[in-house]
């Protein structure tokens, strides 16, 4: 393997990682305060929709970036009053919101832009790629960080922000004390819902930058259901990573390479095989987690 070969493949996994992280924070910060936030893959896609129609009628990546986020964060909120507020099941809404959206997207595809499947322009913008001086001209690291945006770098930012606050802050304390008895939370003064209502609109906000990465990042287009279960493989990584921001880069991490090295053996081994990598990788490694977290109880 030569070195810019491998080069190429962590590069790939640098820009895969990106929006899996940030979901992976989002289904953190609720597992952390104690809400079972299945509606992560709703809130990436219809991001991930909302941001490049923005792109497209106005040209302006912020703008359709800043939507994108919004978009999530009215999904997450969505979920907020439902799930935590009138305390509907989880799996219900969750579901209900992911079906949802995946089938108002498409409609939604068809009625704006008059297309099926996918959309794609010359006129999108896509989102900026960083060039850092110094490192561009050294063969092997100039390679690793070659086209990468500003939200590749931003997202490792963001969970080390939110290590800090919640680790570090006597809000973040209040916040997980949420999730570890709410009575207790509340003889202190401290509202509960409203509390665990924000975290899961911030989540919400997360997977929003999240998928206005994913279809303004890699690449600039939207295609039916593209998220293509991240929201799902955040879940795990979220899991695997014990909903600790620091954690997180790691498991996400994981997950990308596996995404990364399944194209990389797309003209080596079966497309099928190659595609099923990321969800493969996702059941070994939570089977393996699994085992050892119960041997340690």
């Amino acid at each position: 393997m030569s070195s810019n070969y491998l080069a190429s493949i962590i590069n790939s996994t640098i820009r895969s990682t990106t929006p899996v992280l940030l979901a992976a924070l989002g289904s953190a910060l609720c597992n952390q305060v104690g809400v079972f936030n299945l509606a992560l893959e709703g809130q990436m896609l219809i991001s991930s929709f909302v941001a490049i129609i923005i792109n497209y009628f106005t040209g302006n990546v912020l703008l359709a970036v800043v939507a994108g986020v919004a978009s999530g964060a009215l999904i997450g909120a969505i979920v907020a009053v439902l799930q935590v507020k009138y305390k509907a099941a989880d799996m219900v809404i969750g579901t209900s919101i992911n079906l949802l959206v995946a089938g108002l997207t498409s409609t939604l595809l068809f009625v704006i832009l008059g297309v099926k499947g996918s959309f794609s322009s010359p006129e999108l913008t896509p989102l900026k790629r960083l060039s850092i001086p110094i490192i561009r001209n050294i063969p092997f690291l100039g390679r690793i960080f070659e086209n990468l945006t500003i939200i590749d770098f931003l997202s490792y930012l963001i969970a080390i922000l939110v290590f800090i606050y919640l680790y570090r802050t006597v809000s973040g304390f209040r916040v997980l004390s949420v999730g570890v008895n709410r009575e207790a939370t509340e003889s202190l003064g401290i509202e509960a819902i409203r509390t665990r209502m924000i975290v899961v609109i911030i989540s919400g906000a997360l997977c929003g930058l999240g998928g206005a990465v994913l279809s303004m990042g890699q690449v600039t287009l939207f295609t039916e259901e593209m998220t293509a279960g991240r929201g799902f493989i955040a879940m795990a990584a979220a899991n695997m990573g014990q909903n600790h921001p620091l954690y997180l880069i790691i498991s996400s991490l994981f997950f990308g390479a596996a995404q990364s090295l399944g194209v990389a053996l797309q003209n080596q081994i079966p497309s099928q095989l190659t595609m099923a990598l990321p969800y493969i990788a996702t059941i070994v490694a939570l089977a393996i987690f699994g085992t050892k977290r119960s041997k340690k109880i």
